[in-house]
């Protein structure tokens, strides 16, 4: 496989070198399950597990690869590489034993990431390597303007492009329009298109996001329909699909796991679970560019660190008193902010936490070195 086809950047080639001197080889994961990684590499596929070094190293970070990575591996000399995934089933195992170990991960592009469901506060990676993200919602019941809004809100810290697909169109009672404008007034120059991976309309429209070596990560809850776009965009069910719950147009899960699928074309779609629960990872400044109208109106409020809550002379406040602000909008920006503020509460306590062991474990070395030397 040429690696350009998977969508590696010549830049990589500078920093690979040093691993290219220690006999290892480029590649890229294109699926993950239980910590074992599927590669796709210039020879054919591999399945491979971290190095313990890595994962030592990814223990404090909490990073190991992940689907989209590049990384440098080192093959089993015992085996042979397999078939190359431009003609092997994108879901189907490899069709024979090969093996390797991943030595290290390149540099990223760009990444995807969210807190960890439940109270543990650890960062999981979603995808790296984004060329563009397609946020995935629905035109049914389970439509939801706020829940696109915490989607915007990672993508742009991801480093991707964002795009909102709004699929099936087809739905008899679709409120296409409406919710064009929804997206509209949320996320400004962000471009959107509404589609149906039932009967393929519109999907011509996502033709130029999908260029040979592009990759393009869906994202979105289960159900929006992210497996039937990627069936629809290859030109067969490659994918498993199942339907929505008829009561509340809820999705139930069917992808279980990350994985690449290549089109045709040449392009790398990046296909994911669905995620109920999508808390926010370090949003950084792309917090304030998220809610740039709600940023715009902070330069009016008295106070230069107003929270936008109870503090007097709040432009932003007088801004939904007048109707010139969505409350919903407001209700949202609120939210996220208090999630944002206790994400950094729990980072600074942690650090602390760390910092404390880290003191504990040289205190204690210290004292066995003072000890033997007596």
């Amino acid at each position: 496989m040429n690696l350009e086809q998977a969508g590696w950047r010549p830049e990589l080639a500078a920093v690979f070198a040093a691993f290219a001197a220690e006999g290892l080889q480029p590649a890229r994961v294109a699926l993950e399950l239980n910590h074992i990684y599927r590669l796709w590499t210039a020879e054919g596929e591999v399945l491979a597990e971290a190095a313990g070094r890595l994962r030592h190293e990814a223990a404090g970070r909490h990073e190991l690869p992940a689907v989209g990575d590049w990384v440098a591996f080192r093959p089993d000399p015992s085996t042979t590489l397999g078939a190359s995934p431009l003609e092997a089933d994108p879901i189907a195992p490899p069709r024979t034993k090969s093996r390797g170990r991943i030595e290290a991960i390149l540099p990223r592009k760009s990444v995807f990431t969210r807190k960890v469901a439940g109270h543990e506060t650890r960062q999981q990676v979603v995808a790296a390597n984004i060329d563009t993200v397609f946020l995935v919602t629905s035109l049914d019941r389970d439509f939801n303007p706020r829940r696109v809004e915490r989607y915007l809100l990672l993508a742009a810290h991801s480093g991707a492009r964002p795009v909102v697909i709004l699929n099936k169109s087809d739905l008899p009672d679709a409120s296409t329009d409406d919710a064009i404008r929804a997206v509209a007034e949320i996320a400004p120059g962000v471009a959107t298109h509404a589609v149906s991976a039932r009967t393929r309309a519109g999907l011509d429209a996502l033709h130029p996001y999908l260029a040979p070596g592009q990759t393009v990560a869906l994202l979105g809850s289960s159900g929006v329909g992210k497996s039937s776009i990627i069936n629809a965009l290859v030109g067969e069910e490659v994918l498993k699909t199942r339907s929505v719950r008829e009561r509340d147009s809820r999705g139930r899960h069917t992808s279980t796991h990350r994985q690449m699928v290549r089109l045709p074309g040449g392009a790398l779609l990046i296909d994911t679970p669905g995620m109920r629960e999508l808390q926010l990872w370090d949003v950084g400044d792309t917090f304030n560019q998220t809610f740039e109208d709600i940023d715009a109106l902070a330069a009016g409020c008295r106070f230069r660190d107003c929270r936008h809550r109870q503090e007097p002379g709040c432009a932003v406040k007088g801004a939904v008193a007048a109707g010139a602000l969505p409350p919903d909008r407001y209700d949202s920006f609120l939210k996220l902010q208090a999630e944002r503020d206790g994400f950094e509460l729990r980072q600074d306590e942690r650090s602390l936490i760390d910092e404390k062991r880290r003191s504990k474990i040289g205190a204690k070395a210290l004292r066995a070195r003072l000890k033997e030397k007596r």
